[in-house]
């Protein structure tokens, strides 16, 4: 494979376009995917020159390489202002979900994750098709607190927004927790949130951080979806954003999170 340069980019920092050329799209694509394979890290391309739909068509080639397993829902990224400030990103972006990602409240995490972070988040379980977002309200059969971990492939998490999109907006696994109480009102968005490390308490938010309101963050994701031809489905799971910034996952400790009525957990070996 070519060389793709060893500059590193922070995240949000200004890139020059002069003289910029596009790098080859399933080139990148292939190093995302090696990388993931052999739990390595790689240094953040300079100047990649990938717009958003050329971000969005690597991250399909990377997805259809690295998952096997069925699509079971999708997550959203920097919906929150924590996280965008805490990555420099400008902009939310989305990815997929599948069940292989899929872990259990209080599972121990052993494997599959080289750098993995971790955010509490507001997911919502869909029951019908959702064509539009009049449908929304009727759609959601449940909401629950969450934990996402993420895993950036790029090193030290330098990355611009088409680089962390491109590699699946950083999801590793989800671990869906207790179903919120409160989830039936309208009460998502002033759910208080605590996040806690080795029950140490490191973050604290509210579900409004995920663009006001989780069900705001489900409207924009419909539309986003409409854009592809592609539309919720029921079964999907939809994390709706990170709600504090995202905490490193350190070997032999635990996260956990309390987001209004509910309990989520996770640990590492």
């Amino acid at each position: 494979m070519r060389n793709v340069g060893r500059n590193l980019v922070r995240a949000g920092a200004h890139v020059p376009t002069v003289n910029r050329v596009p790098i080859d799209e399933q080139d990148l694509a292939a190093r995302i995917v090696d990388a993931h394979a052999g739990g390595v890290l790689l240094p953040a391309p300079a100047d990649h020159g990938l717009d958003g739909p050329a971000a969005y068509r690597v991250q399909t080639a990377v997805v259809a390489a690295r998952r096997t397993t069925r699509r079971v829902g999708w997550k959203l990224g920097y919906t929150s202002e924590a996280m965008r400030r805490q990555m420099g990103i400008d902009e939310p972006n989305i990815g997929p979900l599948y069940d292989e990602m899929m872990l259990a409240n209080g599972a121990q995490l052993a494997a599959g994750a080289v750098q993995p972070r971790v955010e509490p988040e507001i997911a919502a379980v869909i029951g019908s098709t959702v064509r539009h977002a009049g449908e929304l309200a009727e759609a959601v059969v449940g909401w629950y607190a969450a934990l996402e971990v993420v895993d950036s492939v790029w090193e030290d998490y330098r990355f611009d927004w088409a680089l962390n999109t491109a590699d699946g907006s950083s999801g590793a696994f989800v671990v869906l927790g207790d179903r919120l109480a409160d989830g039936g009102s309208r009460a998502l968005a002033g759910l208080p949130v605590t996040l806690l490390v080795d029950d140490e308490e490191v973050e604290t938010g509210n579900g409004a951080a995920a663009m006001g309101d989780p069900r705001l963050a489900l409207t924009w994701l419909i539309g986003q979806l409409a854009l592809r031809g592609d539309r919720l489905q029921p079964g999907d799971v939809v994390i709706t954003g990170g709600l504090t910034r995202a905490v490193p996952l350190g070997p032999g400790s635990s996260v956990q999170a309390a987001i209004g009525s509910g309990r989520v957990r996770i640990s590492r070996v």
